[in-house]
């Protein structure tokens, strides 16, 4: 039988991940491994063996504890709430009537709907949200950077933005800049990217503030990215198509100095920093950045693994600076994943199953933690001047 070149790298692959699977049972003699995986205990404590678990991929993994805790349900968030962080998550008017029927359940009293949109798309938006539930839901508009290499650009950007906000816009985002440029336009050399701390901005950074226009904004990513797609990656494959290693951008480190130029450049703009300004993994660092810059505000948003991994520091945290941060969602408009977030703030379950290989802790909040971060904060910087 012939074989072919397919079966041939089929066969190579499956050998590789055998190997990697092979690791849960088998330690590795790389001292670094041992104590990325045991920590001071230095291994399994057992002897291991081979078993039929070597042929398990490490993707494929999912132990069900033996742990038996309690499991609280919280059908309605404890206070009203405002999600300063989701998106288009219903594109009919019958699934808008069936959004805003999940939000009465759930406890959600507006929801914020970060187009990142200019243009007809943004009219079209208008019309399907703001017109039938105008206090339901508040938009915020996108920038337009089209053309922003010609003559002239700074001005059409601001005259797109005074539009959109008679049009109802009443913030800005998601702008999104992992490294790319706000256009996101990965064919362009570094050197003609348009980066938040671009000058052809400031006057768009300073309308903004003219307006009273929140912008919420994400720079970099979870720092994760920017490390190799290897054994030592700390996010499941799940979230490998975000990763950054040796791409065409600056680092991480880079691109937090961006934000924050743009941070002391602009001190009366409001800039929200979504999911947790992608330093939730290092809260002493991020209580310096909210130290440094009066004008930073964080959203919570898709970073339930940050927190939930470490509930005494964030629940600390929270309390610490708890006039700065805002509920956000970001993960569409289920109805249990909303849930997922009552009982990750309002309980005291532990050893709760997550997004990631990792179990979650309840942070257990005092009722006036719960109304700043749910309501209290977002009702402070939102723009309620009438449409």
């Amino acid at each position: 039988m012939r074989i072919t070149r397919l079966q041939t790298a089929l066969f190579v692959a499956s050998l590789g991940l055998a190997y990697l699977a092979g690791s849960w049972a088998r330690p590795s003699p790389d001292p670094e491994w041992i104590k990325a995986r045991y920590g001071a205990w230095g291994g399994p404590g057992v002897d291991a063996r081979p078993g039929p678990m070597d042929s398990l991929l490490v993707k494929d993994y999912a132990p069900k504890s033996s742990i038996v805790a309690r499991e609280t349900f919280i059908a309605k968030a404890h206070s009203p709430v405002i999600d300063a962080h989701a998106h288009v998550n219903a594109k009919t008017p019958a699934e808008v009537r069936a959004w805003v029927r999940t939000m009465d359940e759930v406890g959600i009293e507006t929801s914020i709907i970060l187009t990142g949109a200019t243009g007809a798309q943004f009219d079209q938006l208008v019309e399907l949200y703001l017109k039938p539930y105008p206090t339901r839901f508040q938009l915020f508009c996108g920038i337009d950077t089209k053309n922003f290499a010609e003559a002239g650009y700074s001005q059409r950007a601001v005259a797109e933005l005074v539009r959109c906000y008679r049009k109802g816009a009443r913030g800005v985002g998601e702008l999104t800049d992992k490294g790319y440029g706000l256009s996101g336009d990965t064919s362009l050399p570094r050197t003609r990217r348009l980066h938040p701390d671009d000058p052809r901005l400031d006057a768009f950074w300073n309308k903004c503030a003219e307006l009273k226009l929140p912008v919420n904004v994400h720079i970099a990513d979870h720092p994760s990215c920017w490390k190799p797609l290897d054994v030592y990656q700390e996010r499941t494959p799940d979230y490998q198509h975000f990763n950054l290693y040796e791409k065409d951008v600056p680092s991480y480190e880079e691109l937090i100095d961006v934000r924050d130029r743009i941070l002391a450049k602009h001190p009366g703009t409001r800039f929200i920093a979504c999911h947790l300004g992608n330093q939730g993994n290092d809260l002493a660092a991020l209580s310096k950045e909210l130290d440094n810059h009066p004008n930073l505000y964080l959203d919570i948003s898709a970073r339930d693994y940050e927190v939930g991994r470490t509930p005494r520091a964030a629940a600390k945290f929270l309390a610490a600076y708890r006039t700065r941060v805002l509920f956000g969602s970001d993960m569409g408009r289920e109805k249990s994943m909303y849930q997922a977030w009552w009982r990750l703030f309002e309980s005291a379950d532990e050893f709760m199953p997550g997004r990631m290989w990792w179990r979650y802790y309840g942070l257990e909040l005092p009722p006036a933690a719960l109304a700043s971060l749910y309501r209290e904060n977002a009702r402070g910087l939102m723009n309620r001047d009438p449409l």
